[in-house]
């Protein structure tokens, strides 16, 4: 008996290549930051109510001439207070990967939740850092369950097309 397998590594993906994800860039396709009651907003006293936050996420993906994918991440986040809105930031951060050893059937899920997880950690930095930079405490934004919006998108499109 040897340390070596006569049949290669056990794959499970694609044209018995071994799954992988790789990203070959990241980059700011789109940032807004909006402060609209500065710097009035600014002078907020410690006493001031907590603001009101709405989320927004979006996943997209597209496949490339050249075999790769570019995949978005759209994350909103909308502050406001009963007096009205404190901020306003919205970005959308890109990457470019290189997907290996997946079979085609299951590229959407590796493309919609998987890619998104790796986007995430900068994405979230930056929208920190921009609040702060804007004049705020920085807004660190929560792990995003990436399967779960993804599942709830997929259900909405069933229920549409039923």
């Amino acid at each position: 008996m040897t340390d070596t397998d006569a049949a290669g590594p056990e794959t499970n993906g694609a044209n018995g290549q071994e799954p992988g994800i790789r990203i070959l860039a990241q980059f700011i396709r789109d940032l807004s930051f909006e402060n609209p009651r500065a710097p009035d907003s600014l002078r907020a006293s410690a006493a001031a109510t907590q603001p009101q936050i709405d989320m927004g996420v979006e996943m997209n993906a597209r496949g490339r001439d050249d075999g790769l994918f570019e995949v978005d991440l759209k994350l909103s986040a909308r502050a406001a207070r009963d007096d009205g809105p404190v901020f306003h930031v919205e970005l959308l951060y890109g990457g470019v990967f290189a997907i290996t050893g997946v079979p085609q059937e299951d590229l959407e899920p590796v493309l919609l939740v998987e890619c998104p997880r790796f986007l995430f950690p900068f994405a979230r930095q930056i929208i920190g850092a921009v609040t702060s930079d804007g004049g705020y405490p920085p807004f660190l934004l929560d792990p995003i369950d990436f399967a779960g919006v993804y599942a709830a998108r997929r259900a909405q499109a069933t229920v549409g097309t039923a």
